[in-house]
């Protein structure tokens, strides 16, 4: 037998993705690749590999430096992979961007919007239809 690790486990196990199917459903979406190419949830990794992994928090371009098949807690996760310089800093630059970004959000939460935001929106809008 290959001496390797499942990349959706290896991922899970690192702590990229909460749940294993996560971690499948992000391969299966080209999320994850492998030394430069996609592959599928069964592919092994060995140690030496290079991963390009996107999540929710950026994108990560790290070196596999252990292996393992067993969710640990989050510094002996860290030591299974090491991060490229160049990813760490573009995810900084990119998390500052996005905080910096104007956020356009229903003040009520998710769903409909409630009579009175209603009455809002629409004097707004007679409000800047009279400008044009």
């Amino acid at each position: 037998m290959d001496s390797g690790v499942r990349i959706d486990k290896w991922l899970w196990a690192a702590r990229f993705f909460k749940t294993r199917s996560l971690a499948s459903a992000a391969i299966d979406a080209g999320h994850v690749h492998l030394n430069q190419q996609r592959v599928k949830p069964a592919r092994l990794i060995k140690v030496g590999d290079t991963l390009r992994v996107r999540t929710e928090q950026g994108e990560y371009e790290i070196a596999v430096l252990e292996l393992s098949e067993q969710r640990g807690p989050a510094p002996a996760a860290r030591r299974l992979y090491q991060e490229n310089a160049e990813s760490m800093l573009k995810r900084e630059r990119d998390k500052e961007a996005r905080q910096l970004a104007p956020r356009f959000e229903h003040p009520a939460g998710e769903g409909r919007p409630s009579k009175k935001w209603r009455r809002q929106l629409h004097q707004f809008e007679q409000k800047n239809s009279m400008g044009d």
